[in-house]
C-alpha cells in the first residue's frame, strides 16, 4: 500500500511541471479574450439600456450604461412602429427583401464561379482569377458612383433593382468557395461519380454541393449581412423614402433630430435607439439559426 501511494506521488511530480506551464500560458490568452468580448458587446449593451429610456432619459443625465428608474420599451416601440405612418416596419421589409434576394443571389454566384474556378481547367482561367483577385482589392464604395451612372442610363435608379443587383457580385465569396472547393471535394470523387455515369450537373448536386455546405453557409451569412448593413449604395439610388432599406431610414432619421432637435413635437432619439437595436435583432437570428450548419472539414481525408 505504502508503495502505491509513493508511485502516485511520483507520477504526480513526474506530471505537474508538464501541464503547469501549459494552463499558465493559456491565461494572458484568455484575459485577452475577454478584454475583447467586453470591448464588443459594450456598444449592443448601450442600445439595450439605452432603448428603454425616453427622450428625457437620453438627455437627463446619469449613467448611460445602466437602466433609468422607468423602462419604456413598450412605449417606444410603440412611437417606433406608429411614427410616419408606420414606416420604419416598410424600412425593415425593404431591407430583408434586399438581403435575401441579394444575400441568396450572390451565395448561388458565388458557389457556381468558385466551384468553377477549383475543379475546371478553361482557356483564361488565371487571368480571370487575377482580376478576381484584384477587384476584391477595390472599395464597394468606390464603385457606387460609376454604377449609379449606369443605372441611370437604363433607367434603374429609385428602383429595388438599383440596391439588389450591385449585392449579387460578392468576388470575396467567389474566392472562398475557390479556396473551399479544392479541398473539401477530392477531384478522385468527382473522377468516381463520373465513372458511375453521373453528369457534369449530377456529380455537383449530389456529390459536391453537400460537402460544400459549411462555406455556403459562410457565404450566404456574410452577404445577407453585408446587404442589410448596406447604406452608401441605397443612399446614392434611392430617392423614394418607401424604399429605403433600414439603416438609410435610421440615417434620415437621425439627420431631421439633430437639425431640428423634435419633429412634430416628438423627439426622435428615444426611437432612434431603439430602431437601431431592433435592426440588429434579424442578424442575430439569422447567425443562429445558421450556426448548427457551420460543420467544416466532413470530407477532407475521407478518401480510403
Amino acid at each position: 500500500m505504502t508503495d502505491l501511494l509513493d508511485a502516485r506521488r511520483t507520477s504526480r511530480k513526474i506530471i505537474e511541471p508538464r501541464t503547469a506551464p501549459r494552463t499558465r500560458g493559456r491565461v494572458p490568452l484568455n484575459i485577452v479574450l475577454a478584454l475583447l468580448m467586453i470591448y464588443f458587446l459594450i456598444p449592443f449593451w448601450w442600445l439595450i439600456v439605452n432603448s428603454s429610456k425616453s427622450s428625457a432619459g437620453l438627455f437627463g443625465g446619469g449613467s448611460s450604461l445602466w437602466f433609468a428608474d422607468d423602462i419604456n420599451y413598450i412605449p417606444n416601440l410603440i412611437d417606433l412602429f406608429t411614427y410616419g405612418g408606420g414606416i420604419y416596419g416598410r424600412w425593415l421589409a425593404n431591407s430583408a427583401l434586399y438581403a435575401i434576394v441579394g444575400g441568396v443571389g450572390a451565395t448561388v454566384l458565388a458557389v457556381l464561379a468558385g466551384y468553377g474556378f477549383a475543379k475546371y481547367r478553361f482557356a483564361g482561367r488565371r487571368f480571370s482569377f487575377a482580376i478576381l483577385l484584384g477587384s476584391v482589392m477595390v472599395p464597394t464604395t468606390a464603385l457606387v458612383i460609376p454604377t449609379f451612372v449606369l443605372f441611370a442610363e437604363v433607367g434603374w435608379t429609385n428602383t429595388i433593382w438599383a440596391v439588389i443587383v450591385p449585392t449579387l457580385l460578392n468576388p470575396f465569396g467567389v474566392y472562398l468557395m475557390n479556396v473551399y472547393a479544392r479541398d473539401a471535394v477530392p477531384d478522385e470523387l468527382l473522377d468516381a461519380a463520373r465513372v458511375d455515369g453521373a453528369g457534369e450537373f449530377r456529380s455537383f448536386f449530389v456529390v459536391a454541393l453537400p460537402l460544400l455546405r459549411p462555406a455556403i453557409v459562410t457565404v450566404l451569412l456574410l452577404s445577407v449581412v453585408a446587404s442589410w448593413n448596406n447604406y452608401f449604395l441605397p443612399l446614392v439610388m434611392l430617392s423614394d423614402n418607401r424604399l429605403f432599406p433600414v439603416t438609410v431610414g435610421i440615417g434620415l432619421w437621425q439627420s431631421t433630430a439633430s437639425t431640428y432637435g423634435a419633429a412634430g413635437g416628438q423627439s426622435l432619439w428615444s426611437i432612434i435607439v431603439l430602431g437601431s437595436l431592433v435592426s440588429v435583432i434579424p442578424l442575430i437570428i439569422a447567425f443562429l439559426g445558421l450556426q448548427k450548419y457551420w460543420r467544416g472539414g466532413l470530407a477532407i481525408g475521407s478518401l480510403k
